[in-house]
């Protein structure tokens, strides 16, 4: 079975201007991000050569770039998962938020601190506790839609979703006191992550953008149908266990850096293949976009003057971007 293809004439110098485009606006979103965050310029230009010297370019290293780095990072592994999620289960509107992943993950999180299997400055008890959690939401999407086309899946995911969502109110109601920061993962924010949070959640997100690369000719084969990954030697079955093993473990990364950031699995691999990109552009596509709505959720911080405890976490800015692209799509299904 060939998964991979000579690449056409004129396909390489695409390629390379696309590589091109990606760095330029990823390098303008960063630097806006930054410019935003209310430090001075001097300070972030200061960080150019390699040491932050004053208290200023110290609070830019400690707080924004690893808060700049955690909204990359989750948008990435957001969009590649929902990538994977539409490809393997050939629905525009499968999505981690929309397949019990997420839901779980959080669920993981918020059920591992109940039980005091880690602290809640963990980063890797909230990783672990996340893939936990999101296998077991998985799992519960999977065990309602057996025997049934994976096309409906969604469905499923949406009954799993609610009874997760049970669950984790059940939690708050259980012991409110302990959930004191519960917002940030019900809602999802990127806000307060320092590099202790990054040092787990980075190497698991990069990792499993390469392993979803690695997947991509498997994932063309499973896009048709059952049928015609079959006649290609692949086994449906095997394959697409294979790839919602990868969608999970990039949705629990990103849930234990940022908590259910919703929207962004779905919209991310939309935009990827209308830019006729595969696996890396959605990765790109993600981590723009949601590096873009930290930078607005910031804005409209400022505007508040403050006058919310935690700001405007980005969940609500995905929230209220990405409602408006799923009417959309569901108008169009």
């Amino acid at each position: 079975m060939t998964l991979t293809q000579e690449p056409e004439p004129g396909t390489r110098t695409a390629g390379f201007g696309g590589v091109a485009t990606a760095a330029v606006l990823l390098s303008l979103v960063a630097a806006t991000h930054l410019l935003v965050s209310g430090q001075p310029l001097g300070a972030i230009a200061g960080l150019l050569d390699g040491a932050a010297d004053s208290q200023a370019e110290k609070i830019v290293w400690e707080l924004g770039v690893p808060r700049l780095l955690t909204a990359l990072l989750t948008g990435a592994a957001l969009g590649v998962s929902g990538y994977v999620l539409q490809a393997t289960l050939r629905n525009p509107l499968a999505a981690p938020e929309f397949s019990g992943v997420n839901p779980g993950a959080v669920l993981g999180i918020l059920g591992g601190l109940t039980l005091g299997l880690f602290p809640a400055d963990s980063a890797a008890g909230a990783l672990l506790a996340a893939l936990a959690g999101g296998a077991l939401g998985g799992g519960i999407t999977w065990l309602l839609s057996a025997g049934r086309d994976p096309a409906n899946l969604v469905v499923h995911g949406l009954l799993g979703s609610a009874l997760l969502a049970g669950l984790t109110t059940m939690l708050l109601a259980y012991q409110p006191s302990r959930f004191g920061n519960a917002l940030r993962w019900l809602i999802g924010s990127v806000d307060g992550r320092v590099w202790e949070h990054l040092l787990f959640a980075s190497w698991w997100i990069a990792g499993g953008i390469v392993l979803a690369w690695a997947c991509s000719g498997m994932l063309a084969v499973l896009s048709p149908s059952d049928d015609h990954a079959a006649s290609l030697g692949l086994h449906p079955g095997i394959g697409r266990a294979v790839a919602l093993a990868v969608a999970i473990a990039l949705t629990a990364g990103a849930a234990s850096l940022s908590g259910a950031i919703a929207f962004v699995g779905l919209v991310a691999p939309h935009v990827a293949r209308r830019l006729g990109g595969r696996v890396l552009t959605a990765a790109v596509v993600g981590a723009i976009a949601l590096a873009g709505a930290d930078t607005l959720a910031q804005v409209a911080g400022h505007l508040l003057n403050g006058t919310h405890r935690l700001g405007v976490p980005t969940g609500v800015i995905t929230a209220l971007a990405g409602s408006a692209v799923l009417i959309r799509l569901g108008r169009s299904q």
